[in-house]
């Protein structure tokens, strides 16, 4: 191939906010523009790039001659290697300290002679890592903002700055957690019918009125405004009226989910061996599977940065006992506050053999085995798409954040959910749910709806499906 024509193949940047449900999307989406021609360069936080190499080995991320990784100091102290950072110092400190070490990142990628990659021509970057916008509008590149939430969640973060006008956030003191404050109904979001502050996203509950989140969402909506484009990783059918009133707001605004479909269709296996799981998987729970009946298994994860308390664990733990269903949960090393996350052994002893606890797994692959009958699950948005790619209801029990709307969407919306509260985790509450889930005639009808989203989402990244139209669209009138 000609040095002449790699100087003109574009050239992709994406700039993932450097937590695993942020750098999945964007490991994605990075696999569908190499697909279409794109040379990729995907910049890692360097403490996220250590533990990738920890997690994968030494040659984890070598890449590819057009696909490779870089990465650029958080500007955080070093802390626990095997722990998700603070997101509230992650967010404070990406934008007072990331600027300068990402521009001079892009020149050096500019040097042809030093990167041996054609010159930057486009950045993808996180809808909350605006602070590469300096760089792109001096280098007068195109720079397209992915939020990696659902409309819903994202429309939650666009009122964020209308919430605190009318007074309704920060809350005025903790009794206002209590008082039915929470109950007032939002009428006025558009596209958002029967909505209350308690569905809105966890961050809006704080009683500080220098809370640094909420300053943090309205300067980077702010700084959308002025992106290229706006992706979002949905599709149409799933959230109308949504991306209605947002289509609006953002001109260019684009939906290319579930981007596991899209890539399903993508031509290019050569990058399949790139994973960038910042925890090591377990794959010997997929053999587990197979040893379990259709529909029978609970998966059980609550993702990537939720930490609880050790005796939510133990109601969880119990819960899922006395269901007296298969199970397979996820409990990360990291998921319990202060400690390692230990199930009390009576209850290790008692599901041995229908239980399976691991630290880490190829959730995509667990969710798609026939053996998997519901998904206990933090709704976060990928693990939620991904729930609904595999036709798999869910028990939602969101802890903070967006969570807490998408649950609300799924049970209430989209009809594949039940809800639990995970402020007050009761054994029986989950005994129940599981049961419920996995058993009754409920449990059933939620099945047959997840597997009618599934057929949805299909439809909209196949061939002239919304999705599929929409990424066609983004690469040839704004990234090219």
């Amino acid at each position: 191939m000609s040095s002449e024509y790699e100087a003109r193949k574009p050239h992709a940047v994406l700039v993932p906010y450097p937590t695993q449900g942020h750098i999945n999307p964007f490991l994605k989406l990075a696999k569908l523009l190499h697909s279409k021609g794109f040379s990729i360069t995907l910049v890692n936080s360097e403490f996220n790039h250590k533990r990738l190499l920890n997690s994968r080995g030494p040659d984890a991320l070598k890449g590819f001659p057009d696909f490779r990784f870089e990465s650029i100091p958080d500007g955080l102290p070093p802390s626990n290697k095997d722990a998700t950072q603070s997101i509230v110092a992650l967010c404070d400190s990406t934008r007072k300290n990331c600027s300068v070490p990402f521009s001079n990142l892009l020149s050096k990628l500019n040097d042809s002679q030093a990167s041996g990659a054609p010159p930057v021509s486009c950045i993808i970057s996180d809808g909350i890592m605006s602070f590469t916008l300096e760089a792109s509008q001096q280098l007068r590149i195109p720079n397209v903002f992915f939020w990696t939430n659902s409309a819903c969640g994202f429309m939650s973060f666009k009122v964020c700055n209308n919430l605190m006008e009318r007074g309704l956030i920060p809350l005025k003191d903790a009794s206002y957690l209590t008082n039915g404050h929470l109950d007032t109904i939002i009428d006025w979001i558009p596209g958002m019918k029967n909505i209350s502050l308690r569905d809105l996203p966890g961050i809006y509950r704080t009683t500080d009125p220098n809370d640094i989140l909420l300053d943090f969402v309205v300067e980077q909506i702010e700084a959308t405004s002025k992106a290229s484009a706006v992706i979002l990783p949905t599709f149409n059918a799933l959230e109308p009226e949504i991306l209605d009133a947002l289509s609006s707001m953002f001109p260019k605004l684009y939906t290319i989910g579930p981007l596991e479909l899209l890539l399903d269709h993508a031509a290019d296996s050569s990058l399949e061996s790139i994973n960038c799981s910042l925890w090591k998987e377990e794959s010997e729970c997929l053999k587990w599977l197979d040893s379990k009946e259709t529909n029978s298994v609970l998966y059980v994860n609550f993702g990537s940065v939720i930490v609880m308390s050790p005796q939510k664990l133990v109601e969880f733990a119990w819960g899922l006992a006395n269901g007296k269903k298969n199970f397979l949960w996820v409990i990360r090393p990291d998921l319990i506050e202060g400690d390692a996350a230990v199930v009390p052994p009576e209850i290790v002893a008692e599901t041995r053999e229908r239980g399976l606890m691991v630290d880490w797994c190829p959730q995509e692959k667990v969710l798609k085995h026939p053996a998997i009958a519901g998904f206990l699950s933090h709704c976060g948005w990928n693990s939620t798409l991904e729930s609904i790619t595999s036709g798999v209801p869910l028990i939602c029990c969101p802890f903070f954040n967006d969570q807490i709307v998408n649950s609300r969407y799924v049970c209430t919306e989209w009809g594949l959910g039940m809800k639990m509260d995970s402020d007050d985790v009761k054994r029986d509450e989950v005994e129940k749910l599981v049961r419920e889930l996995v058993h009754s005639e409920k449990g059933k009808k939620m099945r047959e709806k997840a597997m009618w989203w599934k057929k949805m989402a299909e439809e909209a990244t196949g061939a002239n499906g919304s999705s599929f139209l929409n990424l066609e669209i983004l690469i040839n009138q704004v990234l090219l």
